[in-house]
């Protein structure tokens, strides 16, 4: 049962804005999938709750010099028929079509996925990737923050009381950048994530990786960049001569060489699961490598 609160709908984002400076207990509510079933639990009990869901400013998705601008209050569902997420962040989608159930994407905002900072969240490793920035904005003013900044620990970020994040803003990615997603869960259906797993590649001419991006969710208090796998895959061949298909038996090393397995490795390395979920290592060492696989064929993982 819910207890019993306040619910003030401001119709500027001005006036939510000075909700918030004037009650420090105030809580912004956009979907409510994460806040009402802590509040239905007795996690939280907050007298007053400011919706923003439907502030103009924080449903829009903009292109605007080179930065993709997502709204906060975008919600995944959204995320998944939008013809510029599509184009510049197709991984968005590819973690949009696994991320819960209908009836919670079409509610569930992707501000409020990462304000509420679960380890398991799917929208952070594909942020991640994606090199996002966090746009937070007060009476006081608008600050940015990387995402892998703002992620602090579990359920915690650098979101003050004051602040409303308005905004999740991810530099255009060149043609050339290769992006992959997948979601290891106990159900296909409705299941937090047990491993989550991002990549994104960029490549030369002939097929030479020039940058990297791993991210991966689940697997420590928050999601996070493998920065030393990134600098193990910069400068090695990734095309479909470079990557034979699992299917003829290989071992991981005969299918792309010494340099990309040492980055699968270090994939492994780089996460921090809970005792008894020590498994997770080896799953996200099998998940990588199967992605870096689909794209050096050409194919996209879902």
């Amino acid at each position: 049962m819910l207890p019993s609160f306040d619910l003030k709908c401001p119709p500027t984002l001005d006036e939510a804005l000075e909700i918030l400076a004037a009650e420090p207990q105030v809580q912004p509510i956009a979907g409510g999938t994460n806040l009402l079933v802590d509040m239905r639990g007795g996690k939280l009990a907050p007298p007053t709750l400011v919706e923003v869901g439907g502030l103009h400013e924080l449903c829009c998705i903009h292109e605007r010099d080179g930065i993709l601008e997502i709204g906060g209050a975008v919600t995944i569902a959204e995320l998944l028929d939008d013809p510029m997420i599509e184009r510049h962040a197709p991984i968005l989608q590819e973690m949009g079509r696994s991320f819960a159930n209908a009836l919670i994407r079409n509610r569930a905002t992707i501000g409020g996925n990462l304000v509420n900072a679960a380890p398991c969240s799917d929208t952070a490793p594909a942020l991640l990737v994606l090199d996002a920035q966090v746009e937070l904005r007060s009476l006081i003013g608008t600050r940015r923050i990387p995402l892998d900044e703002f992620l602090v620990g579990a359920f915690e970020t650098k979101r003050q009381g004051n602040e409303l994040l308005t905004c999740v803003r991810i530099p255009i990615p060149t043609p050339s950048a290769k992006t992959a997603f997948e979601k290891m869960g106990l159900r296909k259906i409705s299941c937090m994530a047990k491993v989550d797993v991002a990549v994104r590649i960029d490549v030369d001419d002939v097929g030479v990786v020039t940058g990297a991006r791993v991210a991966v969710g689940a697997v420590a208090p928050a999601a996070l960049r493998a920065l030393e796998a990134e600098e193990a895959l910069k400068g090695q061949l990734l095309t479909a001569e470079a990557a034979v298909p699992a299917s003829q038996g290989l071992t991981g090393e005969q299918r792309f060489g010494k340099g990309i397995e040492e980055a699968v490795r270090l994939v492994g390395e780089a996460v921090e699961p809970r005792p008894g979920s020590e498994y997770k290592r080896q799953v996200v060492r099998g998940i990588t490598r199967r992605l870096l696989a689909s794209l050096a064929e050409g194919g996209e993982s879902t």
